[in-house]
């Protein structure tokens, strides 16, 4: 074996170590991971007692990539208010008061060579539950789904499959009736349904 050869192998070789030692399991199955943060938030009370929009807190969803997390301030927006004295209040009181972050500890992490935009995602009308789970209903947030490449493309070839064999709306809807007896424009849900054709190549998520 030539010595080019010897050096490929001991390349390999150093690269299957760091992998294996950087990983405790496979990339991104991590189903079940639910770990304790800095302060005891509740969806089910949130959004699911109250009802708030995931969007008050996570605006970026719906124009960025990344969902973002809300600063101290916005919880502060209803607790100045509300359970002031509760110790977990007053954690986040203490937070906007030293203007520092709360160290949230993140539950559902992709790997950095896979692209994942939430804006896309959100606006072709995918609710945050498909791939978050039952938010509203959790006390503490856990990963529900395995969030691997087969689980993805597996999502974006129904969609496609969905979208592309589903009839055509032939009734009028809400409002469309009034419209078409009084000539004025008809109303947004008239319109036709969005195709939706979730790449399913490599270079969709991997940029």
């Amino acid at each position: 074996m030539s010595r080019g050869s010897f050096r490929a192998l001991g390349y390999a070789g150093a690269l299957a170590a760091l992998s294996l030692g950087g990983c405790s399991g496979p990339v991104n199955n991590q189903q079940g991971h639910m770990p304790a943060q800095p302060v005891a938030f509740s969806h089910a009370v949130h959004a699911g007692q109250y009802e708030l929009d995931c969007q008050y807190c996570h605006v970026g969803a719906e124009r960025s990539r990344h969902a973002g997390v809300p600063s101290a301030s916005v919880c502060m927006n209803c607790h100045t208010q509300v359970k002031k004295d509760s110790p977990e209040i007053q954690k986040v009181a203490a937070a906007v008061a030293a203007n520092a972050p709360i160290e949230w500890v993140r539950v559902h992490r992709l790997p950095d060579h896979a692209f994942f935009n939430h804006a896309s995602h959100v606006t072709a009308g995918l609710k945050c539950q498909t791939c978050h789970g039952q938010v509203q209903e959790m006390v503490r947030v856990e990963q529900v789904e395995p969030m691997t490449m087969g689980w993805c493309l597996d999502c974006h070839r129904k969609t496609s499959t969905e979208s592309l064999t589903a009839p055509t709306p032939s009734a009028p809807r809400a409002g469309e009736l009034l419209a078409l007896s009084s000539g004025t424009p008809l109303p947004e849900p008239s319109k036709s349904p969005r195709i939706l054709r979730p790449p399913s190549d490599c270079s969709g998520c991997h940029r």
